[in-house]
């Protein structure tokens, strides 16, 4: 059986809970253009590194987020 690879747009959508207005509304692209990338399993290589930074992106964001909370976790256990 081929291990067929999820396209692009899918993967980041769906690990990102977006729907694909929302996405291309982040990353400058239409609704109707990502679901035509989608159906002609064609990526071009703007969207391609559009989508991959923003992936990059947000992940950072969330490990920022989780390490402040740590961070604010730790104040609270030292102050008391």
């Amino acid at each position: 059986m081929e291990n067929k690879e999820v396209h692009l747009v899918k993967r980041v959508s769906k690990e990102l809970g977006l729907t694909y207005k929302e996405l291309g509304d982040e990353i400058g692209y239409s609704e109707s253009n990502l679901r035509r990338s989608v159906s002609t399993n064609q990526l071009s290589l703007q969207l391609k590194k559009a989508l991959e930074l923003y992936l990059e992106n947000a992940k950072l964001k969330q490990k920022e987020k989780e390490s402040k909370e740590l961070k604010d976790i730790l104040k609270a256990l030292i102050s008391n």
